[in-house]
């Protein structure tokens, strides 16, 4: 079998791109809420003990456990993305930069005033086009292996 790449799959690239800047804007979130916590390396997350009684400590786990959970997403997201883009790339890459946008909105919903209730809204979004690209990179797939 011969894959040719669509001459638009370079905004599939794109939106992958994004994805960097998006782990960038975490890690500058994360780092920054361990400095004004005083939280050291390498302790991952406060005690529940420090956090219900530390805002600081409690806005760390809230920047470390969205980050982790961008961490959790990302490689299963950009496999679906590049198979789906293989097939339909303009749709694969609109997604894609959607839930980029998306987990950035995720990252300062979690860490902002309401703490994990601000990130329903964008998690919504982000998992509704999880699921739209799980699908379209499955039947994109399966398209290939039928034109075999």
């Amino acid at each position: 079998m011969v894959i040719a790449v669509p001459n638009e799959f370079g905004y599939v690239l794109l939106a992958a791109s994004a994805t960097f800047f998006v782990n960038s804007y975490h890690s500058i979130l994360t780092s920054k809420a361990r400095k004004a916590s005083g939280i050291k390396y390498p302790t991952a997350y406060a005690s529940a003990e420090v956090a219900e009684k530390d805002p600081k400590a409690f806005q760390f786990n809230c920047a470390q456990r969205a980050h982790a959970n961008f961490t959790e997403n990302l490689t299963p997201f950009l496999g679906e993305l590049f198979i789906a883009g293989l097939r339909y790339p303009q749709l694969a890459a609109s997604l894609g930069g959607v839930w980029a946008v998306a987990r950035v909105f995720y990252a300062a919903g979690y860490t902002g005033a309401k703490g994990p209730a601000g990130r329903f809204g964008a998690s919504v979004v982000s998992s509704l086009i999880d699921f739209v690209l799980k699908g379209t990179a499955a039947y994109a797939a399966v398209k290939f292996v039928l034109e075999q």
